[in-house]
């Protein structure tokens, strides 16, 4: 797990950079929920990427302070169980984006595209973006883990 450093580098990657960030969507054009989860997802992230506690303990107290979140532990153990399966199947550490940032990393965005398309209840595609995410071997536990938290939204 790490935290992106798109942000961060030099002039020479400025250009491109610019060009990458401005096709991903900013962390505006999410609903209340969706952003609670993004945040939820950073806060882990920076968990396991720093071995901190009070990263674990900032996500609890984010949920908590979220307004319609009526089980707030719940819904930070679902977002940590999808975090740690999607760790442990992918080739690469997932980017994270520091909490307070507008702009989502490519893995961030998604993460956001596997809610979206959960929430909407579309078996066949949410089968098909899990695929492409995770590629095989952990779609199950991706698609059950997804759901778990797009069902915490409704």
């Amino acid at each position: 797990m790490r935290f992106c450093a798109e942000a961060g580098r030099g002039r020479a990657a400025a250009r491109p950079l610019q060009a990458a960030l401005a096709t991903r969507p900013s962390i505006d054009s999410y609903d209340d929920f969706s952003r609670v989860a993004l945040a939820l997802f950073r806060f882990i992230g920076a968990a396991y990427a720093t071995g901190a506690s009070d990263c674990w303990e900032a996500a609890y107290r984010f949920a908590e302070d979220a307004p319609g979140i009526a089980d707030s532990p719940l819904l930070v153990a679902r977002a940590a169980a999808l975090v740690r399966i999607l760790r442990g199947d992918r080739p690469c550490e997932l980017c994270f984006m520091p909490p307070s940032c507008r702009r989502l990393s490519k893995d961030e965005a998604e993460l956001m595209r596997l809610l979206a398309v959960a929430r909407r209840k579309q078996p066949g595609e949410l089968g098909s973006v899990v695929c492409q995410f995770v590629g095989s071997g952990k779609e199950d536990a991706t698609t059950q883990a997804i759901n778990a938290l797009a069902l915490a939204c409704c």
